[in-house]
């Protein structure tokens, strides 16, 4: 087993931890701070699968802002949320088992597939196309259209929590 492989299991198995704890932590300040960690595993397996690009982009955006952006948003709105009511899921147990069985077969399948265990080839420096994508990007007929929807949908639950936040002051004031 090489380095790689190692340094691939551990932040594999972090990663799993940080999602499963999104999931199970009982606050929601909680379960953000798992989520960044969660989402730099995943950052980390992109640079292991030598796609820097994407792991830059999984560090700035993802982290940097989405992230940001929802702790930013649970701060504005700690006060509408009480931690009076239970904040598990009466049926968790279900999806728990569904979860299980998708990652045996997973596993199971990925088990029987020869190239699974092949070792990465050194990528030529052209592959990562980065001005194709950055023309991708801004292409109406490319991914313009759901970037700028994806930053409207960021932007109206920022303005959302904001007015939560400031109709919640203003009731108890």
């Amino acid at each position: 087993m090489s380095g790689l492989q190692i340094v691939f299991i551990v932040v594999a198995a972090v990663t799993l931890l940080s999602a499963l704890m999104v999931v199970a932590s009982r606050k929601m300040m909680h379960s953000a701070l798992w989520l960044v960690l969660a989402l730099m595993g995943v950052a980390v397996m992109f640079a292991t699968l030598q796609a820097a690009f994407f792991a830059v982009v999984q560090v700035l955006v993802y982290i940097g802002a989405i992230s940001i952006l929802i702790i930013f948003t649970l701060m504005l709105t700690r006060k509408v949320m009480d931690d009076e009511n239970p904040q598990v899921i009466k049926g968790w147990w279900l999806p728990a088992i569904m979860a299980v069985l998708l990652f045996g077969l997973t596993a199971g399948f990925l088990a029987t597939w020869d190239s699974f265990s092949a070792m990465l080839n050194e990528l030529p420096a052209e592959a990562e196309n980065i001005a194709g994508l950055g023309l991708a990007l801004v292409d109406p007929a490319g991914y313009v259209i759901p970037f700028e929807v994806a930053s409207v949908l960021l932007m109206a639950a920022l303005v959302g929590s904001i007015y939560i936040a400031v109709e919640r002051k203003e009731k108890a004031g």
